[in-house]
């Protein structure tokens, strides 16, 4: 593949007056630093490597420059100082809403997560409940199809392939990963080297696309339908490191597309253009063929669907019924498995939380009521599933902070407290703009104090449930 030259970078001291004029636009519009990033450029550390000293390109600049010019508010005034602000992308297209809630944040906090993410266990944990349910598939040719609802940073959706190729070294795979986040994206596709490399015969596609959308790859509207940027990508060579490099190419490709907006009705992202990437190798493209998808030519029939933290924990259960599950459990095959994971509570990191927030309830949809809900909403065909709560003792699973014996047994670091904190407030999703008066005085952590001391560390638990397809009659 080709690499694709850099732009050429701004002038020096630019980055410092243009970093003055995005701190001046987020406190009158009270928006997020990390937000104005994806808004604009579709990077929330855009803002941070500005203060941190790196340069920008001219052409990260104009994108820059024309949103501050397009969107600056000419007054604050809705009574509390902050501006009703649109929340559009750079290139003009509107969202799904048009106005951001002032001081909102939604679920895909970048530092909260990468934090959270090396300090925890829990995509590990996670990938070793998936593999559980490979001992029951029985995937039909031309391929094992598997679809991953969030990838992510692609750390559950890695592991699980490894276990895939290890129960089924020599069938080709095919993998659909749903991601909208550019930087997860990215972080994904770097770990796919390997994959591709170990299981030749697989047909990786990533997507942006909704849930109603992604097992099908194809958007529902006609406007975005004739908006669909669809690449496909042969891979050259036959080694991780040759692989990389090509995937490394990409960057160029997805800095430019896989661009996001936010809905302000929701507070979730919203793509700006539908996009489908797929990738394989060049010297299994004629085995593969029969397996790769093509515009108006996409057949679902999953084997198994991961359906990991898929939804926001304080949206009603309606919505995560009809929006998220139900399609997913419809693009099963016959035979095939949905797996859901969401986080359960009732463990030391909410009683972090209880102490900071005595009334908080995060976690008010439990795997029984959405179970019941999915059913309502597949009506007469929920006969042709099962649907699998299983017993506490076999749902819930706990994943741990990692921590050394002596950091929690004696008198415990500033580090480790941050961290405990920062893994509570993620897992509750707890806003921003509701965090800074705990802050402010400290008793944050001491409440994490105590409950580390209580325990002996930190661990959360999550709560699973099995949906899968009933099999045809022979």
């Amino acid at each position: 593949m080709r690499i694709e030259e850099h732009q050429p970078r701004a002038p020096g001291g630019t980055s410092e007056e243009i970093l003055g004029e995005i701190r001046e636009y987020c406190r009158a519009t009270q928006t997020a630093e990390s937000t104005f990033g994806r808004l604009v450029v579709n990077d929330g550390k855009l803002v941070s490597r500005l203060r941190d000293g790196a340069k920008i390109t001219t052409g990260t600049l104009d994108k820059v420059r024309a949103y501050l010019s397009e969107h600056r508010p000419d007054h604050a005034g809705n009574g509390n100082g902050a501006s009703a602000v649109a929340a559009r992308p750079a290139n003009g297209t509107a969202t799904t809403a048009d106005v951001v809630p002032p001081g909102f944040r939604f679920f895909d906090n970048r530092q909260k997560y990468l934090l959270f993410v090396s300090t925890c266990s829990e995509k590990t944990e996670i990938a070793n409940r998936v593999s559980l349910e490979l001992a029951t598939l029985q995937p039909s040719p031309p391929a094992l199809r598997l679809f991953d609802a969030g990838v992510g940073d692609g750390t559950v959706l890695s592991r699980v392939m490894r276990a895939l190729h290890a129960r089924f070294p020599t069938m080709p795979l095919y993998v659909v990963a749903k991601e909208i986040s550019y930087e997860d994206v990215r972080m994904m596709l770097e770990k796919m080297a390997d994959r591709l490399f170990e299981h030749p015969a697989t047909v990786l596609v990533v997507t942006n696309l909704y849930y109603a959308e992604a097992p099908w790859l194809t958007p529902r509207s006609v406007t975005s339908a004739q908006g669909l940027i669809w690449k496909d990508v042969m891979l050259s060579g036959n080694s991780a490191h040759g692989f990389a490099e090509q995937i490394g190419d990409l960057e160029k490709f997805l800095a430019e597309n896989w661009r996001a907006g936010i809905s302000a009705r929701t507070g979730n992202p919203v793509y700006q253009r539908p996009i489908v990437l797929t990738l394989r190798r060049e010297d299994h493209s004629f085995l593969l063929d029969p397996i790769m998808p093509r515009p108006g030519r996409v057949m679902a029939d999953y084997d198994l669907v991961i359906a990991s933290q898929p939804y926001r924990a304080r949206i009603g259960v309606e919505f995560k019924a009809s929006k998220v599950v139900t399609p997913l459990v419809r693009s099963l095959r016959p035979g095939g498995r949905l797996i859901g994971i969401h986080s359960h509570g009732h463990d030391p990191g909410m009683e972090i939380i209880d102490q900071v927030w005595p009334d908080e309830d995060p976690f008010k949809t439990d795997r029984y009521a959405l179970l019941r809900q999915v059913k309502h909403e597949l009506g007469s065909a929920a006969r042709h599933y099962n649907f699998n709560a299983s017993s506490d003792a076999r749902s819930i699973f706990r994943y741990h902070m990692h921590t050394l014996p002596d950091e929690v047994s004696g008198p415990i670091g500033t580090s480790t407290l941050f961290a405990a904190w920062n893994a509570a407030i993620y897992v509750a999703q707890i806003e921003d703009n509701r965090l800074s008066e705990v802050v402010r005085d400290g008793r944050y952590l001491e409440a994490t104090d105590r409950v580390l001391k209580k325990h002996g560390g930190l661990w959360f638990n999550d709560e699973t449930y099995v949906i899968s397809r009933r099999r045809a009659p022979a």
